[in-house]
C-alpha cells in the first residue's frame, strides 16, 4: 500500500510540474509591424486571482501609459483582464499583436523556461521580479553561463524590483543593464487606521508556512492571548483593512524579490517583525522594526512585540509607514521606467 502511495504521488508531481511548465511558456507573438512609434508590450500570466507580480505588471503599463510612453498588457488568452483589483488598464491578446522594430518587449522571469521562443528581432527587457527564483526551471550548465539570459542577443535590459535583486542580477548575469524600479505601495489602501490597532498578529499566508504553525504553538505556549489573523487570497482593500487592525505583523519573506507584505503593513502602520528574505532588506530598519534571521529569533521577537504597549508599537508603525508612502509612490515608480526605457523609447 505505501509503495503504491509513493507511485501516485510521484505521478501527481510529475503531472503537476508539467502543467507548470506548460504554463510557463510564453504565447506565438507575430513581428513584422511597421517602424515607428514605439509601444512597451508586458506579456502576462494570465492568473485571475491575487497575484503581487501580475499586479506589478499592469501599474507598469499604466505608469508608462500616464508618462506619455505607449503601453499594454499582453495576456495568451483573448478577452481576458485581472478582475481581483480594480483596473482600467489597457490589455491586448497576443493574437491581436504585431510587434514592429521599435517596439519593445518586456517579459518576466515567469518564462524563463520559454526564452527561446520569443521573437528575436524584437528588443527584449526581461523584468525580474524574482531573482533568487529566476533559475528554477532552468537547469545550471558550465557550457551555457550566465543561461537562459545568456542565449537572447535581442535582450537589451533588465528590470529588478530591489538593490539586493539588481547585485543577484549582477553575479548571474553580467554586462547587461540593470534598472530597480521601485514596488508601488498604494497609500489609498495601505495607510495607519483612525484609531490604534488592537492586540492582533497578522502574516500572509504564501512563505514559510512550517515556521508560521510552530510560531503559533509557541504563542499559545507562551499564553499569548493575541488573536492570529491569516491572510490569504483576499482582494488588495481587504488585506489594508485587516493589516490596519494588527498591531503587529510578521514577515515570512524567504527568498523574494522584494516583499510587498511587510512593505505594506508597514504602511498600514503595523510593527513588523520578521525575515527581510533578500529583496526586503531595504525595508528593515530597526527604529521602526525588527529582522530576524532564525526561528528562534524570530520567536523571540514577536513575543517582545506582544509585551510591548500598544501606543509604543503604533508609534512605530506611524514611522514605518511616513517613510515607506514617501518613497515607494507611481511618482517614484515613473522616475524609474522613463530611465529604464530611456534610450529605448522613440
Amino acid at each position: 500500500m505505501t509503495e503504491l502511495l509513493q507511485r501516485f504521488t510521484s505521478l501527481a508531481r510529475t503531472a503537476a510540474k508539467a502543467r507548470d511548465m506548460r504554463d510557463r511558456q510564453p504565447p506565438e507573438l507575430r513581428t513584422g509591424g511597421r517602424a515607428g512609434t514605439t509601444t512597451v508590450y508586458y506579456l502576462t500570466p494570465h492568473l485571475d486571482e491575487p497575484s503581487g507580480g501580475v499586479r506589478v505588471l499592469y501599474r507598469h503599463v499604466d505608469v508608462l501609459n500616464a508618462a506619455g510612453i505607449p503601453a499594454a498588457v499582453v495576456h495568451a488568452r483573448r478577452n481576458f483582464r485581472c478582475t481581483w483589483f480594480e483596473n482600467d488598464t489597457r490589455v491586448v491578446s497576443a493574437d491581436e499583436v504585431v510587434l514592429g522594430p521599435d517596439d519593445v518587449l518586456v517579459v518576466p522571469e515567469y518564462y524563463a523556461a520559454g526564452f527561446a521562443r520569443l521573437p528575436a528581432d524584437v528588443p527584449l527587457v526581461v523584468f525580474n521580479q524574482g531573482a533568487y527564483h529566476a533559475f528554477d526551471t532552468v537547469d545550471p550548465d558550465p557550457g551555457r553561463p550566465g543561461a537562459p539570459y545568456s542565449q537572447l542577443p535581442q535582450l537589451v535590459g533588465m528590470l529588478a524590483v530591489s538593490q539586493d535583486n539588481r547585485a543577484l542580477i549582477d553575479l548571474t548575469r553580467p554586462g547587461v543593464p540593470v534598472h530597480v524600479c521601485r514596488p508601488v505601495v498604494d497609500g489609498a489602501i495601505f495607510h495607519p487606521g483612525t484609531t490604534a490597532p488592537d492586540r492582533r498578529l497578522g502574516y500572509v499566508v504564501a512563505r514559510r508556512p512550517l515556521e508560521a504553525r510552530l510560531l503559533e504553538h509557541v504563542l499559545y505556549a507562551q499564553h499569548v492571548d493575541w488573536p492570529v489573523v491569516r491572510i490569504q487570497g483576499v482582494p488588495e482593500a481587504e488585506v489594508g483593512a485587516l493589516m490596519r487592525g494588527c498591531a503587529v505583523f510578521v514577515s515570512l519573506s524567504d527568498l523574494d524579490g522584494f516583499g510587498m507584505p511587510p512593505a505594506e503593513a508597514m504602511a498600514s502602520g503595523c510593527f513588523v517583525v520578521g525575515y527581510a528574505g533578500g529583496g526586503g532588506e531595504e525595508l528593515f530598519d530597526p527604529t521602526w522594526s525588527e529582522q530576524v534571521t532564525s526561528f528562534r529569533g524570530l520567536a523571540d521577537a514577536v513575543l517582545r512585540a506582544t509585551r510591548r504597549p500598544l501606543d509604543e508599537l503604533a508609534a512605530h508603525g506611524r514611522r514605518a509607514s511616513e517613510h515607506v508612502l514617501a518613497y515607494y509612490t507611481a511618482d517614484g515608480l515613473r522616475t524609474d521606467l522613463e530611465t529604464a526605457f530611456a534610450g529605448l523609447v522613440r
